[in-house]
């Protein structure tokens, strides 16, 4: 199995960045889709960005283009999330997620990280 830990959330400002990061177990990590997705209170989980397992494919949600960036680094099982630009409405609980395609992870991912709190205050 796959077992996903998230870091880097916190406390922001509007405008401001924070780099999320999930580190994933095991030596098959190449061989994973990776993705992030986030839940903020009351509302529905949502995808946010997905990455091929190769580094060279990536999707990501149409309210955060231009703003938030997923990358991955396979010599060290790690994919992160760039948020820059960030706005109060990007307050959540972010969470990693894994699976055999990104189409996989966008609608049905195989594993699941147990989040990290992003808060963006105006």
């Amino acid at each position: 199995q796959v077992q996903l830990v998230e870091s880097g959330g916190g406390l922001v400002q509007a405008g401001g960045s924070l780099r999320l990061s999930c580190a994933a177990s095991g030596r098959t990590f190449s061989s994973y889709a990776m993705g992030w997705f986030r839940q903020a209170p009351g509302k529905e989980r949502e995808f946010v960005a997905a990455i091929s397992a190769s580094g060279s494919l990536t999707s990501t949600k149409d309210s955060v283009k231009g703003r938030f960036t997923i990358s991955r680094d396979n010599t060290k099982n790690t994919v992160h999330l760039q948020m820059n630009s960030l706005k109060p409405e990007d307050t959540a609980v972010y969470y990693c997620a894994a699976g055999h395609s990104v189409a996989v992870v966008k609608t049905t991912p195989t594993y699941w990280g147990q989040g990290t709190q992003v808060t963006v205050s105006s």
